[in-house]
């Protein structure tokens, strides 16, 4: 007798769970896809990280930019001084000692030169 009353009362329990399932089943799956999507609008390809990442390669991007754009307008300010209908005299004697490395006996000279620029070869006379 003690089995068959083990056996209902199994089942009874069995029967609790499974309506208790069915409660619970529907808040816990749309837990899940919640936290799914939750966690893809943070971490996934298009999410929050991802657009403040995108953000900040934008705002360096625009810094190079800016950059590069006061190198070329200073580039051009130099390049028009060395035009032939406006010769600027300063400039051409500049371009003249830096590129031939040429200077009178009593000057001194200090080349101040970027990184990237190759070193100046100086010529005695």
């Amino acid at each position: 007798m003690e089995s068959r009353c083990d056996s209902v009362l199994v089942m009874a329990f069995r029967q609790f769970i499974q309506r208790r399932a069915r409660y619970v089943a529907v808040p816990v799956i749309g837990a899940l896809v919640l936290a799914y999507f939750g966690y893809y609008a943070v971490q996934g390809d298009r999410g929050l990280l991802a657009y403040l990442r995108l953000a900040q390669e934008i705002r360096k991007a625009e810094i190079t930019r800016d950059l590069l754009r006061s190198e070329r307008e200073t580039i051009e300010r130099r390049v028009k001084l060395l035009r032939p209908d406006s010769i600027d005299p300063d400039m051409l004697d500049e371009r003249v000692r830096a590129t031939l490395g040429l200077g009178r006996p009593d000057e001194v000279v200090v080349l101040l030169r970027r990184e990237d620029e190759p070193r100046p070869v100086l010529l005695r006379q």
